[in-house]
């Protein structure tokens, strides 16, 4: 877990979370990242706490609180929509513009389905902007997907599941999304999506900080499709 730090200081920590694991214990138990914040106390007391949420099969940047004062300056700065959170997805076919906007309203599909969302007119608001940073050439994939679109997504909202939900209404699922899109359970590809970037600006007199992580494994062949040439992390 140590390994994973992508940022620390005195309040807070991010973290380079891997696909597949959940970040706290659900309803029926199990294991979660939750479990090895022990070892992130460097000095303190206690370990530190989530300041937001990741889905299971989504990477990339995840922010804790170091002590009760930090969540609660993080927790104020995630709901006030002053935390800037850009994600990487790779999407099936891709919309033809090259930025855009979705202002979908999202409720609960239905009480057996858990966290499970859909569009609901009646819901809560959700917006979403996007912009797109490479395409596939035309023809199918190994997946058998005739184009891929990798897009650089912005949730000006936090809805649950809202990026997953507002791609598959646009008819761009994400790759590897067996509960939107059309991935098959259990044995398709990865979720192709990574929380990229996050901007917080945690200090009244220092420029926010800035943390990016790497492109995981399991989305850079799909990527690469798309013409991403590889990078390296930065933290500013």
């Amino acid at each position: 877990m140590v390994a994973r730090i992508l940022y620390r200081d005195a309040l807070m920590l991010v973290l380079d979370k891997p696909a597949g694991y959940a970040v706290h214990k659900g309803p029926k138990g199990g294991a979660s990242l939750e479990d090895h914040f022990d070892a992130l106390r460097f000095g303190l007391p206690r370990p530190p706490a989530l300041a937001h949420r990741l889905d299971r099969d989504t990477s990339g940047c995840l922010v804790l609180g170091r002590h009760r004062k930090a969540l609660a300056e993080l927790g104020r700065l995630f709901k006030a929509g002053r935390v800037s959170k850009t994600y990487w997805a790779v999407v099936e076919a891709g919309p033809a513009e090259d930025t855009g906007r979705i202002d979908l309203p999202l409720g609960r599909k239905d009480a057996s389905r858990g966290w499970w969302m859909k569009h609901d007119p009646q819901g809560q608001p959700a917006t979403t902007t996007w912009k797109v940073l490479g395409r596939s050439a035309a023809g199918p994939d190994r997946l058998g997907i005739d184009q891929l679109t990798w897009l650089a997504l912005e949730p000006l909202t936090g809805r649950t599941h809202q990026l997953r939900v507002h791609c598959a209404a646009m008819d761009w699922p994400i790759v590897g999304d067996s509960v939107y899109g059309s991935a098959p359970r259990n044995s398709g590809p990865a979720l192709q999506l990574h929380a990229r970037e996050i901007v917080v600006p945690l200090y009244k007199n220092r420029a926010p900080i800035r943390v990016v992580a790497p492109v995981p494994e399991q989305m850079q062949q799909q990527l690469r499709a798309c013409g991403w040439p590889g990078e390296v992390c930065s933290v500013q």
